[in-house]
Parts: structure tokens; sequence; C-alpha cells
């Protein structure tokens, strides 16, 4: 079973989406399984899990309730206030239900770099490792030397880095993104999506462009960690979702690896697979 591990949907009305303002035009529409459903069933993905774009429980909310609709939504990382006193119980109240897989705080748009090493988001993680969730870490390559510490600091903690820490392609920033993301891929806990990648090259990006960069991470992440991500429907701002696909197969494929990887249920152990 094929999963793409990273996808979002949206609903403008619901008011709480405080990056998609009207300028972002491809975007600033509702999104919803009814428009994903057709492209995953041409590029023969199986399922989905859904990621939080809001900073609220109540998207989250609003995700697990696409999750009971349609079955072939597997799961969902959310967002909680990990800080706040609450956490615990409301990660406990929102993990009572089965399709929360993991949480994803938004730290590339948190001003402190430094804000994964706070000593008050110990509880939420604590949290977190109790009911088996992950934690999604959206984050970008100035980010990655305080995640190395970060996975120090919480041992028993599984992480999944989004996008392959959004590497500057467009600047063709290339090594020290490198070096610092082979640092993190040593540890066996860490899981590596790879999506989100032509956002984050030259409005007219070519293949070439993103050869060197996927290359690296399936050269220092194993095949068993390494997840297929479209970032859909936030890909449609340089791409369409069959061309992506294509794309991450091909790269698999060069390296000699099954066409894409599907290791979805090691990276979230809660995940459901009926349906």
């Amino acid at each position: 079973m094929v999963i793409d591990t990273h996808q979002h949907f949206w609903k403008l009305d619901r008011g709480d989406y405080g990056w998609l303002t009207p300028e972002l035009e491809a975007l600033y529409r509702d999104f919803l399984p009814q428009d994903l459903k057709p492209l995953l069933d041409a590029a023969g993905i199986h399922g989905t899990i859904a990621v939080q774009a809001a900073d609220t429980e109540a998207e989250t909310k609003f995700l697990l309730s696409l999750a009971d609709e349609y079955d072939w939504i597997h799961g969902v990382v959310g967002w909680v206030d990990l800080e706040a006193k609450t956490a615990p119980d409301s990660i406990a109240r929102l993990a009572a239900h089965p399709k929360l897989v993991g949480l994803r705080p938004m730290i590339q748009d948190i001003p402190d770099d430094r804000w994964m090493l706070r000593d008050t988001l110990g509880r939420g993680i604590a949290a977190m490792v109790d009911h088996n969730l992950t934690f999604d870490a959206l984050v970008m390559p100035r980010h990655l030397k305080h995640l190395l510490v970060f996975l120090a600091k919480y041992p028993d903690l599984r992480v999944v880095v989004d996008h392959c820490a959004k590497p500057e392609i467009r600047n063709n920033a290339f090594d020290v993104w490198a070096r610092d993301l082979k640092d993190i891929a040593q540890d066996e806990r860490v899981f590596c999506k790879v999506s989100g990648l032509v956002t984050e090259a030259a409005q007219n990006w070519s293949e070439a462009d993103l050869k060197p960069f996927i290359g690296h991470v399936l050269e220092v992440f194993p095949e068993r960690r390494l997840l297929f991500g479209s970032d859909w429907p936030v890909l449609n701002l340089a791409s369409d979702y069959q061309t992506w696909k294509d794309i991450a197969v091909q790269s698999h494929q060069a390296k000699g690896r099954r066409g894409i990887p599907d290791y979805a249920a090691e990276a979230y152990p809660r995940i459901s697979t009926r349906g």
C-alpha cells in the first residue's frame, strides 16, 4: 500500500489559516478530499496522511472529522500548543482518536530558531511519547543543528523531517544543508519525507536542479526511513501531482530502489491501514 504521507486540506471559511491570503491565488480556495481523490487514483496512490496547516486544535479536529468520513485518509498529523500547561491533557484527548498519528509545531514560522530546545516543551513531548505519536519537524536548514540537540534531549521520540528540511534549491545552497542533514540521518529514529522540493526551487526549475538534493537525501537515509509526500495542494504553486510522483519514482529507481518508498507504518505506527 503506497501512502502519500504529506498533504493538506483546508476550508477557507474556517478562518484559522493565518498564512493563507488572497495573494496566494493558486491556493486561496477550498481544497477538500473530493479534489484530491482523482489525483490519487490516477497516480496509483492508495491513501494519505493529512497534515495540519493551521496552528489550532480546531483544525486538527476538522482533519480528524475528514478522516472519519474518508477511509483512504489513514492518519492525521495535527497540532497542539506543546508549551501550554494543558498540553498533556490536549494530547491525550486528541490521541483518543485512532487516526491521530503525530503532531507538528510550525517551527519554520517561529522567530526563535532554538524554540524546540525550550524546557517548556518537555511535558508535551513526554505526552507524545506516551501516546506513541510522531513529531513532524517542519524545519529549514538553519534549524538542523538545533534539531540534532533536540534529538539527544528526547531519546524516546520518533521524528519525521518534513520536506527534506526545505533546502534552498533556488540558490543552490547545498553544502551546509547536506552536511547537517547527514548528521541528522545517523539517528535511527529519524525519517525523512521526500516532499516539498519543487516549491523550494526556482520558478523555472528543472529535474536537473532537484537531482543533487534528492540524490543526497536518498544517499544518507536508508530506504526504510524514507517517505513519499506530495505536499498537495501547496505543490500546485510549482508543479502537479503526477509530475512530482513521477520524479519521486524515477529518483528512487535511479538508486536501484523500489519506485516509491512505502514505510508510512514505520514512521507513524498508529496509522490505520484499513480501507
